[in-house]
Parts: structure tokens; sequence; C-alpha cells
């Protein structure tokens, strides 16, 4: 029965991670601590086991959402070749700052930046935002990088929720502000992925099948999925309005960050 709530966890996880360019880590984090509580994890490690499980499903469905929009014409390689280091660099802190976290402070934080992002979102104005359409330069963008990278890989997401806006505001459209941010995806989820393995290696009460804090079961089964569904939520975000999916995306990240922040207290 776990393996089929992992599937269609990963199911909905790809859908989103292609319809908003975010790897879908906002929806699988909450899902894994809901499923690991229920068959009765070791508290202590929940959440952690989920960051970093989340981490290890988005290198998967990075890369499904990524070709996806590649072949529209929706990913900026210029940028991700700019921040791609600044990506790398930061994951590997984020998930040592992570590891030095208590759960409930980390579940917190989660829950705070998903709800203070999704706000953003919803409340935003197109006039509200000043679009240069001039990016700053190579070394902006790696250090840009860098604090994406710590950011995602302490909450366990692709980055989505802060490289979409960043690039929007800097003059690139919302369809390859998501299609980018899709790609970058990518290096956050490797490092930040490996960097849970690493720090979580000699922890005690870990799951038989748990490498460090991911949870090799977990990430098969949601990986499978959301590597099929992603290339439908892909689709989708080249058919509706940029406005519309601006609204979408906001009011999920509510939803899931209010849910999470009322497990908390």
């Amino acid at each position: 029965m776990m393996y089929l709530w992992f599937m269609l966890a990963g199911m909905f996880a790809g859908v989103c991670a292609g319809l908003f360019g975010v790897g879908g880590g906002l929806i699988i984090v909450p899902v894994l601590m809901a499923i690991f509580s229920a068959y009765g994890y070791s508290p202590g490690v929940i959440t952690h086991l989920a960051v970093g499980t989340s981490l290890a499903t988005i290198i998967v469905t990075s890369i499904s959402s990524m070709q996806s929009h590649h072949k529209r014409g929706g990913v900026r390689w210029d940028v991700w070749k700019n921040m791609s280091v600044g990506l790398v660099i930061g994951s590997v802190i984020g998930a040592w700052v992570a590891d030095l976290l208590k759960g409930d402070i980390l579940t917190a934080l989660i829950a705070s930046m998903a709800i203070i992002m999704g706000v953003k979102m919803l409340t935003t104005k197109k006039s509200d935002v000043t679009a240069t359409h001039s990016l700053p330069t190579a070394g902006v963008q790696m250090g840009v990088g860098g604090l994406i990278g710590s950011a995602s890989a302490i909450f366990g997401i692709g980055g989505g929720s802060f490289t979409v806006p960043f690039l929007s505001r800097f003059g690139l459209d919302m369809k390859q502000a998501v299609g980018t941010s899709s790609a970058c995806g990518l290096p956050i989820a490797v490092a930040g992925a490996l960097g849970f393995m690493f720090f979580g290696c000699d922890v005690t009460g870990l799951p038989p099948d748990a490498v460090g804090f991911v949870h090799i079961t977990a990430f098969i089964c949601i990986s499978v999925m959301s590597f099929i569904f992603a290339k439908v939520g892909a689709k989708l975000a080249h058919q509706l309005p940029a406005n519309t999916l601006k609204r979408m995306f906001g009011g999920l990240l509510v939803i899931v960050g209010s849910k999470m922040m009322w497990g908390v207290f």
C-alpha cells in the first residue's frame, strides 16, 4: 500500500513540475512526511528524510520537464550556465545547514517560505514588477544561484519558487522563466540529494531501505511516475495564459504551506 501512495504522489508532483517549473518538492515533502508518519517512522528523522528524498526525485522530474520545455524553446541555457555553479555549491551548503536543524524547525521554515511566496504570487500585480529586460552580470547570476541553491536544499524543492520570480523580474517572459527554472532544478537536486545522503549516513532511526536521508523505495516509485507526468504539465504550461499560471502557482504554495504549519503547531 505504501508503494501506491508513493506512485500517486509522483503523478501529482510530475504535473506540478512541468506546469509550474518547480521540482514538485512543495508537494512531495508534506506528502512523504504524512506517509512516513503513518507507517511509524521515527519522528526525529521524518522531515529530513522527506526533504532528502524529495531532492532525489527532483533529479528525474527536472530532466523530464527540462526536455519538454527545451523542445518548445523555453530554456535560456546561457542563464542556466551562469547560475549552475552557484546552485551546486549552495545546495551542498543548504544540505549541511538542514542537517543541523531539528525536524520541527525545518518543517516550520518550509511552511513559512511556501506561504510567503504564495501570497506574493497571488497579490503582486503585473504593474508592481519592473522588468528590466537586462539580466545581471554572470557573477551576480552565479551568486543568486548560490542563495537559491542553499534555500532550495533546505526546503527540499527544485527552486522554482525563487528562480521563476527572479528571472521574470529581469525580463524573461513567464514561459521562459518556468522553462529555465525547470533546468535549474537539476543541479540543485543532484548536489542537494548527495549532500543529504552524506550528512545522514551516520544517523540512527532510519528505515533499512534508506541511504542517508534518501528513501530509495520512495525515490524509485515517485521518480518513475513524475517523469511520465511532468510532460503533461509542461504541455499545459505552454497552453495556459501566464497570469493563470502565476495565480495557480501562488494558490498551491499557500495551501501546502498552511497545511504544514498547522501540523507543526
